[in-house]
């Protein structure tokens, strides 16, 4: 019998924080507080290769503002 991988490999979701910084998360636990899930699930390299994607500038986005002259 053989074991599908697929179904056995652990799941993760993508979550973000309001500096906008991306993580991931096993998805059989609650992500800490203040990360909220964006909806993205999938294996650990398909999550990364997803924020790689979404998340260009790694920079916080308070630094970012800070750096682009906005006071908010």
């Amino acid at each position: 019998m053989s074991i599908d991988t697929e179904t056995t490999e652990p799941r993760y979701r993508v979550v973000v924080n309001d500096e906008e910084q991306h993580s991931l998360w096993p998805l059989r636990t609650d992500p800490p507080a203040g990360w909220v899930p964006t909806g993205f699930v999938g294996t650990r390299e398909e999550c990364s290769a997803h924020i790689d994607r979404v998340w260009p500038d790694i920079r916080p986005l308070s630094l970012r503002r800070r750096l682009a002259g906005d006071a908010a």
